[in-house]
């Protein structure tokens, strides 16, 4: 872990990404090693964009010349075995097919508050965050390793009893509304940013945005920059 020596608040990185996207998951180990190499230096700000917010359109209509969801099954598999830290269901987007990412950013959003409200989880710095995280990556793993449909409200529930998430409370925020206005913030930001892709990672409020297919080494240099920036008040390439 590198010693920044910094006292202030820490760097915040703000991720764009679908849950149904390959590249994000693939970028996942990206995000352990920054968070290894940085400790407390950094925080991740999680965010939502629905690129397969309708999957018919998406895949079967929009590749459609290149085989549908059966093409779009060829491509998932070339990128992920470019990347051998990951997993892939052979029968991914065949067998099981989300109709909506959106419908499972909207359940993720529910389980962020309802994970933030849960006092264990506050009593413990970035406990909140780490418990959300990690819900996250076995969204993305029920879906990509396991082939369980995530846009599924009964798939979803599944995943939140297996790793001890209140239930109830994530029910209660998705029927009063708080989870979709939280959702709806999401969506804000991104168009206040011009976030274009999945996934995006966004430093010193929207500034520096590196978005897709980018290698670790570019990641650290753009935050050890701004990191350095931050020691030097008032710091300006102008």
């Amino acid at each position: 872990m590198i010693n920044t020596k910094i006292e202030s608040s820490p760097v915040r990185i703000t991720v764009f990404s679908d849950v149904l996207c390959i590249w994000a998951y693939v970028a996942q180990i990206r995000v352990d090693e920054l968070k290894k190499k940085f400790g407390t230096a950094i925080a991740f700000d999680y965010r939502f964009m629905a690129l397969f917010g309708d999957t018919q359109k998406r895949i079967a209509e929009g590749w459609h010349d290149r085989g549908g969801f059966a093409g779009f099954n060829k491509h998932v598999h070339e990128v992920a075995k470019k990347f051998p830290h990951v997993v892939v269901h052979p029968d991914i987007w065949l067998t099981c097919q989300p109709k909506s990412s959106a419908a499972t950013h909207l359940y993720l959003k529910a389980a962020q508050l309802a994970i933030s409200r849960q006092s264990s989880a506050a009593s413990a710095p970035g406990g909140s965050s780490l418990i959300f995280e990690n819900f996250i990556w076995q969204v993305r793993l029920a879906f990509f390793r396991d082939n369980r449909d995530v846009s599924s409200l009964q798939v979803l529930n599944e995943i939140a009893v297996e790793h001890s998430l209140p239930v109830a409370v994530i029910h209660e925020l998705l029927s009063s509304g708080e989870a979709m206005a939280a959702l709806c913030g999401d969506v804000e930001l991104k168009d206040q940013q011009n976030i274009e892709g999945s996934p995006t990672f966004s430093l010193n409020e929207g500034r520096q945005k590196l978005y897709g297919n980018v290698g670790y080494r570019i990641l650290e240099a753009n935050i050890q920059e701004v990191l350095e920036l931050g020691l030097k008040p008032g710091a300006s390439w102008c």
